[in-house]
């Protein structure tokens, strides 16, 4: 075997305990995975345990569930750059900025929120919120609470509870949102009165 084939050969033999260890870290069941890329569990498994050699077929839709570079899962070495670059969209009239570009977890966006006159929704939904307003003035519905909060403040939340949140008065609002769809909760650190 030449050194190029060695080279490839390692390589593919870390697949496998790469992608079990990514799963891991996600949270993410085989039977969720298999839902989400159309490959079976046991392809998955053998796959994970080095019993089946990855693949384009196998590794394309993998690294697009879990929205990572497929050079991340083969393991392909570093080239510089550690800026994220990812595309704003905009979902219900606001531009939301993705932070983070990993499934699962925490997620993190910065989201900019038109002055609108809308009718508040309230929604639940399986999670934890923190919010943090930039700029303008944001107004938050939690249960029954109408809060407006300004630039430095933060909201943190149960998203099972009914809540709702926009822009408050003729200005939109900028704020960082993290979330967690499992229920984690950012750790922030505050100062006491005597630091």
């Amino acid at each position: 075997m030449d050194d190029a084939t060695t080279v490839i050969a390692a390589a593919l033999d870390q697949v496998g305990a790469r992608l079990r260890r990514l799963r891991m870290q996600r949270g993410v069941t085989l039977t969720g995975l298999a839902d989400a890329t159309g490959i079976s569990k046991s392809t998955l498994s053998r796959l994970e345990s080095g019993q089946r050699r990855p693949s384009l077929e196998l590794l394309l839709p993998l690294a697009q569930a879990y929205h990572v570079p497929l050079d991340e899962l083969v393991g392909a070495p570093e080239v510089g750059d550690p800026r994220i670059r990812l595309k704003p969209r905009r979902a219900n009239g606001r531009t939301v900025v993705p932070l983070t570009r990993h499934p699962g977890g925490l997620q993190a966006w910065k989201i900019v929120i038109p002055a609108a006159k809308v009718v508040p929704e309230l929604k639940t939904h399986e999670g934890y919120e923190w919010l943090y307003v930039l700029a303008g003035r944001l107004r938050l519905l939690l249960g029954d609470h109408d809060l407006v909060l300004g630039p430095g403040e933060v909201a943190e939340f149960d998203t099972r509870v009914p809540h709702w949140f926009g822009s408050a008065g003729d200005q939109a609002a900028e704020i960082l949102s993290v979330f967690g769809g499992q229920g984690e909760r950012m750790h922030v650190r505050a100062k006491s009165h005597q630091d």
